[in-house]
C-alpha cells in the first residue's frame, strides 16, 4: 500500500509552545489510524447495519446518532441517524465491511486517504474545543466513545472523545494543515504540547 503523508508536517513542530510557564494543559498530535470507513444504511436497514458493524469489530453500539464506543485500537460511532464512522489502526477494513455490508443494507466509503485523524488531551482539551465548536464538551453531554458532526468556518469535522480528556477530530485532509494552525492558535493561551 502506498505510505501516506501527512498534510501537517510542514505545520507539525514538535515541543511545548504557547504559554507553558505554568505547565502544558493541551497535548496536540495527529494520529495515523490504518482505516477510516464511514457506513450509511438504507432506511429500515440502520440495524442491520449495527449488527454489521459489531460482527466486523467487535464493538457495541448504542442506539442513535452520536452514540459510540471504543477500545484503544478500534472506534465506531454514529454521526447521523443510519451514518456510522469507524476507525481501526489496521488497513482494510473497508473490504472487511465490503463482504458483510451488502448494497441491500447501505453503503461502504473508504475515507481513509481522505481524512486527518488530530487528537487533542489534556485538562484543557474541552475549553480548548469549545473556542470552535457550539457543542456541549462535558462529559455527561458527550461521553466516552460518543461522536459529533459539526463544522468550524465551512471546515467539516467528526468528533468522538476517545477519553476522559481526549478527542480525536477527522477531518478532509485539505483544511487539516489551516485547522491545525488554528487549533495551535486557539492553546497558546493554556500552553500545549506536539508530540
Amino acid at each position: 500500500m502506498v505510505d501516506r503523508q501527512s498534510p501537517l508536517e510542514p505545520e507539525l513542530r514538535p515541543g511545548s509552545h504557547g504559554n507553558f510557564e505554568n505547565g502544558i494543559d493541551v497535548i496536540l498530535s495527529e494520529t495515523s489510524p490504518g482505516s477510516i470507513v464511514q457506513l450509511a444504511a438504507w432506511p429500515g436497514e440502520e440495524k442491520t447495519l449495527m449488527a454489521g458493524i459489531r460482527a466486523v469489530t467487535g464493538l457495541a453500539l448504542p442506539d442513535g446518532a452520536g452514540g459510540g464506543s471504543t477500545d484503544g485500537v478500534r472506534s465506531v460511532f454514529g454521526f447521523a441517524p443510519g451514518k456510522f464512522t469507524v476507525v481501526d489502526e489496521a488497513e482494510g477494513l473497508a473490504a472487511a465491511f465490503a463482504k458483510v455490508v451488502t448494497s441491500a443494507i447501505g453503503t461502504v466509503t473508504d475515507l481513509s486517504h481522505g481524512r486527518t485523524a488530530i487528537r487533542i488531551a489534556g485538562p484543557k482539551a474541552e475549553w480548548v474545543l469549545a473556542k470552535f465548536f457550539a457543542i456541549d464538551f462535558a462529559l455527561p453531554a458527550f461521553p466516552v466513545g460518543a461522536g459529533r458532526s459539526t463544522v468550524h468556518h465551512d471546515v467539516f469535522a467528526q468528533i468522538q472523545r476517545t477519553g476522559a480528556d481526549q478527542f480525536d477530530i477527522y477531518v478532509f485532509r485539505s483544511f487539516a494543515r489551516s485547522f491545525w494552525k488554528a487549533l495551535c492558535h486557539a492553546a497558546d493561551e493554556v500552553g500545549y504540547e506536539v508530540v
